[in-house]
């Protein structure tokens, strides 16, 4: 199977409701209120992000309850020339190597799959092969180097362009392009080892 296939299996989901900027100004003068809005318009948005940075859904939370902790400080940082949401993203995405270090840890102790594809697709057998299938490609992004896991969510995962991942990573679109034409190569041989084809 095609890795973009299995990527697009856990496609991001539809983009939550915009930040204005009237709302983040309140934010950073410190209205609870406000941080609170902030909260509840982007966390959906960054939780499945952060799941399918990590893949494990406790790291994933520990990552989404880091970020917002700090929002009130990263406020300041935020500079405007890209939507607030691709900001929090890249925060994430820098801050998510310890969690997934964590999470790696904690798949390697329960490394038992079995992936049968002979299910017709809705049945409940279809969906537990479906979440193993999104396992092992999980599994297999835990042996990429993290510049390239990143550069293979943002584009492959979670759909953004080429432009719009290099603005989260805080790279070069280039450098977006090399590191994904990489981890795809390195996928395609890992998930072959897992005997996913």
């Amino acid at each position: 199977m095609p890795i973009a296939v299995i990527a697009r299996l856990h496609r991001a989901s539809p983009a939550s409701a915009s930040v204005d900027a009237p709302l983040l100004a309140s934010a950073r003068g410190g209205n609870t209120a406000a941080l609170g809005r902030i909260y509840e318009l982007t966390q959906h948005r960054v939780r499945c992000f952060a799941r399918r940075l990590v893949g494990d859904e406790a790291a994933a939370e520990d990552l989404l309850q880091d970020v917002f902790v700090c929002l009130p400080r990263l406020l300041g940082r935020y500079r405007g020339d890209a939507p607030f949401e691709m900001f929090l993203l890249g925060v994430v995405s820098r801050r998510a190597w310890r969690h997934l270090r964590t999470a790696i840890r904690r798949r390697k102790l329960h490394d038992r799959f079995a992936l049968d594809d002979r299910n017709p697709p809705g049945t409940p057998e279809w969906e537990t092969g479906r979440h193993e299938l999104a396992a092992m490609l999980v599994r297999a992004l835990d042996t990429l180097p993290g510049e390239q896991r990143l550069a293979f969510v943002l584009r492959e995962v979670e759909g953004f362009s080429a432009s719009e991942a290099a603005s989260i990573a805080g790279v070069p679109e280039a450098t977006i392009r090399t590191r994904v034409f990489h981890a795809r190569r390195k996928l395609q041989v890992e998930l072959g080892r897992l005997g996913v084809s």
